[in-house]
Parts: C-alpha cells; structure tokens; sequence
C-alpha cells in the first residue's frame, strides 16, 4: 500500500471569483465546475478531475495565524526550468512572488494568493542525474534561473 500523489486540495477563500481570476491567470488553471460559493479547477497538464477546490467564506473571513497550525503552502510542479523562468516573470508581474530557493535536488519559487494562502512552483532534477551532493545539499541557497537553465538547459524535463 502506498500514496502515488497529492490529487487535489481543497482551500477556503473570502471570494472565489477573485481566487478563481488569480489561479487561472496566474497558473493557468480553469474551472471544471463551478456553483454559488466554490469552484473546481484543473490545472493546464493535468489529468485529475480537479486539482483545485476553492470554496467561499467571506470577505472579513479571519486568515491563518503566522506560526500556527495549518498548512504551510501548496506545491506544483512544472516540467522544464522555460516554463519555471515564465512562472518567476507572471508570479512577479502579479506582485505574488514571495521567494526562489535552490534546494539542490528542485528549484523553487513562493508566492502568495490574494488570501495569504502560499504555494509553491517547483522544477526537480531528473532522478538519473540527481548526484549525492545534491541530495545532502543542506539549508536553501538564493535561486539564480539564468545558471540553472545555463546547466540543464531549457528543454530537460525533470522529475515529476
């Protein structure tokens, strides 16, 4: 018995038609289905039903407590460091990008929707050129995309 992947999450937000505006032109995800306070979408590549529910609770709806218990940030993938350099460009024309972090084994970019809610757009070396140095790379280092795209190149698809 194992858990193959994340197939959707599911998010209170305070306005959905706005959430639904940032996540489609932001990341591209379109409604599936949509009714009087939610909607479900679906991201460009996927095959899910949904990867994404957002449900309505209110403009003056408290957000997450700073330290508290919650979630900490959702994750995406994407399949070449292009597509990761484009993202960093929409995320920073939004004014949503928070952060970039080289993990050694993914490269990462942060950002935050209008609610607060922060996810995360991430590139992962292929597994066959995943070296042990990578994997022990310790804390986070500033991500540079241009040196990254200047090793991988633009086209590599990485993990998934």
């Amino acid at each position: 018995m194992g858990i193959r992947r994340l197939n959707h999450a599911v998010l209170y937000v305070r306005d959905v038609a706005r959430s639904v505006a940032f996540y489609g032109d932001v990341l591209g995800f379109r409604p599936i289905t949509e009714f009087p306070g939610a909607a479900f979408l679906r991201a460009p590549d996927s095959d899910n039903d949904h990867d994404l529910g957002l449900f309505q609770v209110g403009l003056d709806a408290p957000g997450q407590v700073q330290g508290g218990v919650g979630l900490y940030h959702l994750a995406w993938s994407v399949r070449t460091l292009a597509e990761l350099a484009e993202f960093k460009r929409v995320l920073t024309d939004a004014g949503a990008l928070v952060g970039a972090s080289d993990h050694g084994v993914s490269k990462s970019l942060y950002a935050k929707d209008p609610d607060g809610v922060e996810f995360e757009v991430s590139w992962f070396v292929p597994r066959d050129r995943v070296t042990a140095e990578m994997e022990q790379s310790g804390p986070p280092r500033p991500l540079d995309i241009d040196a990254e795209i200047a090793v991988w190149g633009t086209d590599l698809v990485g993990a998934l």
